[in-house]
C-alpha cells in the first residue's frame, strides 16, 4: 500500500479549512506553529487571526515591544513562546534583512525553533523533503508501526523520526505531512478513533493486534509540584503596586503583585509574621481589607494554589517604592499578567478606583 497517496487523498477529503492552510508565507507558517504549540487548533486560530491584523509581517512584530508581544499572547500560556516569538521576528528582521533562511538546517539555529517547527517551515514554505513529527504523527505512527517504546522518550522521539522519515515522498512533501498531521488530529485520535473506517486498517498493527487502546505508549508525567503564592494587592494613593517578573522561572517578564511563596498553605496571621511580610511592610500600617477566596492554576509540572490579600497603605516605604511601580488601575488592561492574576482582577472587576 502507498501510504503517502492514501493518506494524501484521505487529506483531500477531510482537511480542514485553516488560514495558515492558504500561505506559503514563512512568517504567517512560523506564527501558527509557534502559536498551535500546546495549543488547540480552535483556540489558536483566534490568535492567528489577532497577531496577523496587529503584526501582518514580520518587521511589524520585531518593531513591537516585548510588553506588546506578551499582551497579546496573554492566556495562551506557556510565554517562553511569546519571548522566543519576539527575539527571533528581531533577529529575522534586523540581522537577516526581514527574511527567513529556506532550509531546515537554517531554521533550527533560529531561538524558539527546534525539529518540528522547522520542519514545518522547510516543507511548507520551501517543499523540503523533511518529516515533521508532533504527537498526532507520532500516534498514527505509533499504532500503524506497532512502536512500543514511549513516544515521549528520547529513544522513542528518534524511532518516530526514521519511520516518519521512511514515508515521506520526495514529491509534494507539504501535502504529505499536512495530511500526517491531520489524519491524527481528525482520524487517529487520542480517544475513540473510528478504525472501521481507516483507510489504513488493513495495514495498521494496533487494528491488527486490537492494541488501538494501548499504543502510543507513554512514559509516566512527573508529579507535579505544589505551590503556595500569597499575592499582596496593595492599594496607595489611588494606585497599584506591581512590578515585572525576572525570575528564571514561570511567567517572566509579565507583571505581578507584590508575592509571597509558601511551601504549605498558611493562614492570614501566620502570613503576617513571615520575614518576607515584615520586609514589605517595614515600618507601615498594613490594612487588610479583603481576602480572595482560593485560586487553583494547573500549569504542565505544576499546580498552583493562591489568595489575594488586598491590602491599603496611607503611605509606602523604601522597599516598595524601589522594587514596585505604582500603576494606575486604568493601565491595567494594557499590561501583561499571568493568567490567573487576570481571572482575579477580571473577579474583582479591574480597573476600578484604587
Amino acid at each position: 500500500m502507498n501510504i503517502s497517496g492514501v493518506l494524501a487523498l484521505w487529506y483531500a477529503n477531510h482537511k480542514r479549512a485553516l488560514p495558515w492552510r492558504e500561505t506559503k508565507e514563512p512568517y504567517k507558517i512560523w506564527l501558527s506553529e509557534i502559536i498551535l504549540q500546546q495549543t488547540r487548533v480552535n483556540q489558536g486560530i483566534d490568535y492567528y487571526y489577532r497577531f496577523i491584523e496587529r503584526y501582518p509581517t514580520v518587521g511589524d512584530l520585531a518593531r513591537a515591544s516585548l510588553d506588546e508581544v506578551l499582551k497579546s499572547w496573554q492566556g495562551l500560556g506557556y510565554y517562553t513562546r511569546a519571548r522566543n516569538l519576539h527575539k527571533t521576528a528581531r533577529h529575522i528582521y534586523y540581522e537577516q534583512g526581514g527574511k527567513f533562511p529556506g532550509h531546515y538546517e537554517g531554521l533550527l539555529k533560529l531561538p524558539g525553533i527546534g525539529p518540528y517547527t522547522a520542519s514545518a517551515i522547510a516543507s511548507f514554505c520551501f517543499g523540503q523533503v523533511v518529516a515533521v513529527v508532533d504527537g498526532n504523527v507520532g500516534r498514527v505512527l505509533a499504532r500503524l508501526k506497532g512502536i512500543a517504546t514511549p513516544v515521549n522518550s528520547n529513544k522513542g522521539k528518534k524511532e518516530l523520526q526514521q519511520e516518519a522519515c521512511q514515508l515521506i515522498p520526495s514529491h509534494d512533501p507539504a501535502t504529505h505531512n499536512q495530511a500526517m498531521i491531520e489524519f491524527g488530529a481528525l482520524q487517529c485520535t487520542p480517544g475513540q478513533p473510528d478504525c472501521p473506517v481507516c483507510p489504513l486498517k488493513d495495514i495498521c498493527h494496533a487494528w491488527q493486534h486490537d492494541q488501538v487502546d494501548l499504543l502510543p505508549v507513554k512514559a509516566p508525567k512527573r508529579k507535579k509540584r505544589l505551590r503556595y503564592f500569597y499575592y499582596i494587592d496593595i492599594h496607595f494613593n489611588g494606585s497599584l503596586l506591581l512590578h515585572k517578573r525576572s525570575e528564571r522561572d514561570i511567567w517572566n517578564s509579565l507583571y505581578q503583585f507584590p508575592l509571597i511563596e509558601s511551601q504549605r498553605e498558611l493562614a492570614i496571621h501566620e502570613l503576617g509574621n513571615t520575614r518576607e511580610w515584615q520586609d514589605l511592610f517595614a515600618g507601615l500600617n498594613p490594612q487588610i481589607q479583603a481576602v480572595s477566596p482560593l485560586y487553583s492554576h494547573v500549569l504542565t509540572h505544576q499546580k498552583i494554589q493562591a489568595r489575594f490579600i488586598r491590602v491599603h497603605l496611607q503611605q509606602t516605604n523604601a522597599q516598595l517604592e524601589q522594587s514596585y511601580r505604582q500603576i494606575s488601575p486604568k493601565q491595567l488592561p494594557n499590561l501583561a499578567v499571568p493568567r490567573l492574576i487576570d481571572k482575579y482582577l477580571k473577579q474583582e472587576k479591574y480597573p476600578k478606583n484604587g
